[in-house]
């Protein structure tokens, strides 16, 4: 995986007759690049805490209009910050937050830093309840998630 930097940051992997784009902040990012660079809306999926994509149609994200989805089984739900439900959790966030800055200075850094360096911070629930915080690059290491993204396809050049 390498990681494009082009006024966002998008992650690049190369197939055997194409390079693929994820990492897009939501479907509308992810269909104008598309047309931008000539390329193919797809949707990928990373499935059992690996790294590479797999071209994919099983959560119908194109059809959705959908940029992220997580399957982890009927217990957990993954909200991205960009979800609605997403600032329903916000005042849970800053709860967590509040209490790790009155905890000991050691601890206070070792606690948050998931929390502080988690970008495009995704919300797990298990059972309707607060779990944890994590980001999207690191969901699919979780909980044996099955993660799907919009990705871009591109020729190789």
């Amino acid at each position: 995986m390498e990681t494009k930097d082009n006024e966002r940051k998008l992650n690049r992997y190369d197939l055997e007759d194409k390079t693929v784009f994820t990492g897009f902040s939501d479907f509308n990012d992810a269909k104008n690049y598309a047309q931008n660079e000539g390329g193919k809306l797809v949707e990928v999926a990373f499935k059992d805490g690996n790294d590479n994509p797999v071209i994919s149609n099983e959560a119908g994200l194109i059809e959705k209009k959908l940029h992220y989805f997580v399957d982890a089984g009927p217990e957990y739900k993954f909200i991205h910050s960009s979800d609605e439900g997403f600032r329903q959790y916000a005042d849970e966030l800053q709860k967590i937050k509040a209490k790790l800055e009155q905890s000991p200075p050691d601890e206070r850094y070792i606690a948050s830093f998931e929390i502080e360096n988690a970008e495009d911070p995704i919300i797990v629930l298990k059972n309707d309840a607060f779990e944890s915080v994590t980001s999207r690059e690191r969901s699919k290491y979780l909980k044996s998630a099955n993660v799907y993204e919009i990705g871009v396809t591109v020729p190789k050049s």
